[in-house]
């Protein structure tokens, strides 16, 4: 396991659309998310510790907030040849075991994390009403020990969004696995 940082898009650009099926048999793409003020956008996968590490923290997170408020959406982009776990069928059982309050979408061409400049699993991306982004970054100060979390960076970012302020612009990069790329 190698650990990578992301290199994010500079704030302010836009969210790029998709379409993709996800674990719930519908497809879904940007336009299904206009209803919420704020957009998270990540890009997690089944196999990843640095993922397996901040999943409940993920969940419990979204569940903190009306979807109507803030709607999040998670990608899985990895090659599902090299990485079975990460299939689709995998990813339905994480999803309904995990009770995701949110959907779980495949991205089996790879072209959504390429637009998203995703590169590591967990990468999180936060838009505003705009579906401009507004933080780029970590989920929080420590993915390894919940208990030791002092700043939950990520949550910060749409609170302030929600509450008409900008996300601080000390943003450190998300930190994780790379995206198993296709050969």
């Amino acid at each position: 396991m190698v650990l990578l940082e992301s290199d994010a898009p500079e704030l302010g650009s836009p969210a790029p659309d998709f379409s993709l099926p996800g674990t719930d048999g519908q497809t879904y793409s940007l336009e299904d998310f206009s209803h919420a003020d704020v957009l998270v956008v990540m890009f997690i996968c089944n196999h990843c510790p640095y993922v397996k590490a901040v999943l409940d923290r993920l969940v419990h997170m979204a569940n903190e907030f009306d979807p109507s408020d803030a709607a999040f959406v998670a990608i899985s982009s990895n090659d599902v040849e090299r990485y079975p776990d990460d299939s689709p069928e995998k990813m339905a059982e994480l999803a309904e075991e995990k009770e995701f309050p949110f959907p779980y979408l495949y991205d089996e061409s790879q072209e959504v994390a390429r637009a998203y400049q995703a590169v590591c699993t967990p990468d999180f991306f936060v838009y505003d009403s705009e579906r401009k982004l507004a933080y780029a970054g970590r989920l929080d100060d420590n993915w390894k020990e919940a208990d030791k979390v002092t700043r939950q960076e990520l949550k910060q970012a749409v609170v302030a969004l929600l509450d008409g302020r900008r996300p601080s612009r000390e943003q450190h990069p998300s930190m994780g696995c790379s995206i198993k790329w296709k050969p």
